[in-house]
């Protein structure tokens, strides 16, 4: 029952394929292509900062985050993770205007190296990364972050060159791992007992994968015994980002984090890519030729 909720049948995306033809192109700037969107790195300081721009006006006029002084100022949503970061954008070309004009959706990446070479990742104010990362030396990871679309763009195909790109990015820097907070609204992990007790009982990353909150910021997931847990009603109430991380096989951190300052009650999600599902690889392309053009 669990696996027939979440796989949502592709087949429902496929009107989009047929617009879409070509090889990838990962060496240079453009990721994927849906009709006029398009997905690919910001080149830029432009570019970063009308992400940056997009971020506001999600997490805050939407979201209503509360940001340093500065940022609110300026109405961008920056930190100093933006300068290590690259920023992947999803672009109308059909609207007027610059190239700054037409970004629509937009994630942080960060590498492990990266990460490591200025004093470490951001979800490590939150989660204990540092014992993933000891447990499996030889492998690289990569941090997915600051996810946003705006409201007018929260289709399936805004979501398919998001991801898209982030696949286009694992495979160009050979990732063997991907991490990052998915956010639930709200500051009350009590409002969203259905689900995070669903991810809990079902979904909670143990073993080599096992990563807990900091115990300092722990708030318990475990808020409703496993047979009170009904799946469908579970899953249907989960943000959409979530419900994206679970088709793609993704697991949960050990504890949620409520951060007060984003108005958010946060969850740690952990991706091995070798247990992305098949059917993603498959539909992506396992050389992220999918969407390529």
């Amino acid at each position: 029952m669990v696996t027939e909720i979440l796989n949502r049948d592709i087949s429902e995306q496929g009107a989009s394929v047929a617009q879409v033809i070509g090889k990838p192109q990962l060496d240079s700037g453009l990721l994927g292509r849906i009709g006029t969107l398009e997905t690919r790195l910001a080149v830029n300081e432009r570019e970063v900062d009308a992400a940056q721009s997009v971020r506001y006006r999600v997490f805050v006029e939407e979201m209503r985050a509360s940001l340093p002084s500065d940022a609110m100022r300026r109405k961008r949503d920056v930190d100093a993770y933006d300068a290590i970061c690259d920023h992947l954008l999803v672009l109308d070309r059909a609207i007027e205007g610059d190239t700054e004009d037409q970004i629509v959706g937009t994630y942080r990446l960060l590498r492990q190296d990266t990460a490591l070479a200025h004093g470490g990742f951001y979800s490590a104010s939150e989660f204990q990364i540092g014992d993933l990362l000891e447990r499996h030396p030889d492998k690289q990871f990569m941090e997915l972050g600051r996810s946003c679309v705006l409201p007018e763009y929260r289709t399936k195909r805004t979501v398919e060159l998001l991801w898209q790109g982030n696949w286009a990015y694992a495979l160009r820097h050979r990732m063997d791992g991907m991490f990052g907070c998915a956010s639930f609204p709200g500051v009350s992990p009590e409002s969203h007992a259905l689900a995070l007790s669903f991810l809990h009982h079902h979904n909670t990353a143990k073993g080599e994968w096992a990563v807990s909150a900091r115990p300092e910021l722990y708030r318990d997931m475990d808020l409703m015994p496993v047979e009170a847990v009904h799946a469908r009603r579970a899953v249907s109430s989960m943000p959409p980002l979530v419900k994206g991380y679970m088709r793609l096989g993704a697991m949960f951190g050990s504890g949620a984090v409520v951060d007060h300052a984003f108005n958010t009650t946060d969850v740690l999600v952990v991706l091995p890519v070798s247990a992305i599902a098949g059917r993603y690889v498959n539909y992506y392309g396992a050389d992220a030729g999918r969407f390529a053009s």
